[in-house]
């Protein structure tokens, strides 16, 4: 077989800026495998489970803001990746997923590790791509440099996204061991340049007049990057026009003044009139998922009479059921004219303030409410988590896992503006939380400081599994020795099978873990140990640590209880 193409694969891939790849090992993707591994300009990794290896190239693509490519043999090592390539793909981060393949005629014949793998990832990948398994003739080779510029671009192009090129290869795939991998550095590359999407003068006309003719405005912020080309629009319209802005903590929106943070704590308040009180007229939304089912149950109950969502280009969801307007632009462009709008001190104009003025007055009870409640007994993980996002370290990354973890940090919110946060919320599962940090560790060297449960930290063990150093990895456990938020949603917290089909316990902890792994462990089992515990965890160290914390899962649950209904009698 003519391997020349495929060695060009990775040359293709430096010139088009890219410089990580993770590699799992097999033996049909071996020329591919080499490609990258050759070639000087890009910094390979192997990791050998390949479910742990796709997130954590996806942490490196999401730490480093550009493509990452996955390599893996053919079969089920491919399908592998698809927990991590789903994730990508609702959280908008560029993967290059290279699979190796069986030629077309072995599919279907009962040949070791042959599957369906063109269009294995179905809807959960931006496009695919098929190489061609015969390279030999020219123009068989331009078409594969052909369709891996065109892979990259389209990972790249907002909204980014992971891409599949399924590679057939037949045999010999190995090259002699004398054999020299070379790269035709004057391979062609098809690069593209993203134009800045703007509105015309009477596009925007248009919208700020229907901007001024609104009386109770809102904004929610969804997941994102912290970006600091928001916080001083933003800032602005909350000062100057009074428009209450909402931002879970993955909205890295913790920057902003006046951020209305808990939302999700008052609105599940059952007080008459407040949600009512709350309706916008005009709802704006931008970025990706809203962690708080209160703030969707809020507007899916009481909608809004437009509802705007700013987005350059890319599909967009109806979450709350009201979208009446798509705006093609940038937030930060959208923000900054919006921004720009003076308005006179009318009888109208007061409406909107006095409808700030009901999201403050309840931001400010529920932020009291926090100081006020803790320390509380018995000492429990909403607590423990209190006090570990309180500490953070300045410039330090904050991983949140799935399920308690995010909701006890959103419930606690951030108040550090250096501290970055990251979370799989693109399809919320427990699934990748560790090998998510790790790929931030391995491409970035901040802190990063993960906050997990037992069943996601355990789950995704092999995120350790490897030989690269991630000294600057500390993990955050709450062990309650179960799936604790079963206790917490209504409908399994009142059945019978609770603790042994929904809780699942299991008697782990993460002592063994941290000895296999070379990990320091710290045990807490007591709110006096805890403040010296986390100046010696967030301390410089040559090795990883994790922290860990054993509660029980009902006390836990009676504790969230207990905060939640003191808001009851708070006024």
């Amino acid at each position: 077989m003519n391997l020349q193409p495929i060695y060009n694969i990775a040359e293709i891939c430096s010139k088009h800026g890219i410089s990580q790849a993770v590699l799992s090992p097999g033996s049909r993707c071996a020329p591919i495998t080499l490609a990258f591994a050759r070639h000087p300009k890009i910094n390979c990794r192997t990791i050998a489970d390949e479910r742990s290896a796709a997130f954590i190239g996806m942490g490196i693509a999401q730490q480093l803001q550009k493509p990452t490519v996955l390599v893996c043999t053919s079969g089920s090592a491919a399908y592998n990746y698809a927990p991590a390539v789903a994730e990508a793909f609702f959280q908008r981060i560029p993967l290059l997923v290279i699979t190796a393949d069986r030629p077309p005629e072995w599919i279907d014949q009962l040949d070791g590790q042959t599957i369906r793998q063109p269009e294995l990832y179905g809807k959960h990948i931006k496009k695919s791509f098929n190489l061609p398994a015969d390279l030999n003739h020219n123009d068989s080779q331009w078409h594969a440099q052909r369709l891996i510029s065109e892979a990259i671009n389209t990972a790249e192009e907002f909204p980014a996204g992971p891409v599949h090129v399924n590679v057939p290869l037949r045999e010999p795939f190995y090259p002699t061991s004398q054999a020299e991998v070379k790269f035709d550095e004057d391979i062609k590359t098809i690069t593209e340049t993203n134009s800045i999407k703007d509105l015309s003068n009477r596009d925007w006309e248009v919208l700020i007049e229907k901007w001024k003719r609104f009386n109770r405005i809102l904004v929610i912020g969804g997941q994102g990057n912290i970006d600091n080309r928001l916080t001083t629009p933003i800032n602005r319209i909350i000062k100057e026009q009074k428009i209450p802005v909402i931002g879970d903590i993955i909205s890295n929106l913790h920057p902003v003044e006046n951020l209305i943070k808990h939302a999700d704590l008052f609105l599940g308040q059952d007080k008459t009139g407040l949600h009512a009180s709350l309706q916008p007229e005009l709802l704006v939304t931008f970025s990706n998922s809203t962690i708080s089912k209160n703030v969707k149950l809020l507007l899916r109950n009481h909608q809004p009479q437009e509802h705007w969502h700013i987005q350059a280009s890319g599909y967009v969801a109806d979450t709350f059921k009201s979208l009446t307007k798509v705006i093609r632009v940038e937030p930060d462009t959208f923000f900054k004219k919006i921004a720009e709008i003076e308005l006179p001190p009318t009888f109208d104009n007061q409406k909107q303030e006095n409808y700030y003025h009901i999201w403050q007055i309840e931001e400010r009870k529920s932020t009291r409410l926090l100081q006020t409640f803790f320390p509380n007994e018995p000492f429990g993980e909403f607590e423990f988590i209190r006090e570990v996002i309180n500490a953070l370290p300045d410039n330090s990354n904050l991983h949140l896992a799935n399920s308690m973890a995010v909701r006890y940090a959103n419930f606690n919110g951030l108040e550090n503006p250096t501290v970055e946060v990251f979370a799989n919320r693109g399809t919320s599962g427990i699934d990748g939380s560790n090998s998510t940090t790790v790929g931030h560790c391995l491409s970035s060297e901040r802190l990063n400081i993960l906050i997990t449960g037992d069943l996601a930290f355990f789950y995704d063990r092999n995120a350790f599994w490897h030989n690269y150093d991630i000294k600057n990895l500390r993990v955050v456990l709450v062990n309650n020795h179960a799936g604790g938020i079963f206790r917490i949603i209504k409908g399994p917290n009142k059945l019978p099978e609770l603790e042994e089909f929904f809780e699942t316990h299991q008697k782990l902890t993460a002592k063994l873990t941290a000895e296999e792994f070379g990990f320091e462990y710290l045990h807490c089992n007591k709110r006096s140990k805890l403040t010296n515990y986390l100046k010696e965890f967030y301390e410089d160290s040559d090795r990883p640590k994790i922290l860990e914390l054993e509660t029980l899962s009902e006390e836990n649950a009676n504790t969230l209880k207990a905060f939640k209904n003191t808001f009851k009698d708070i006024k």
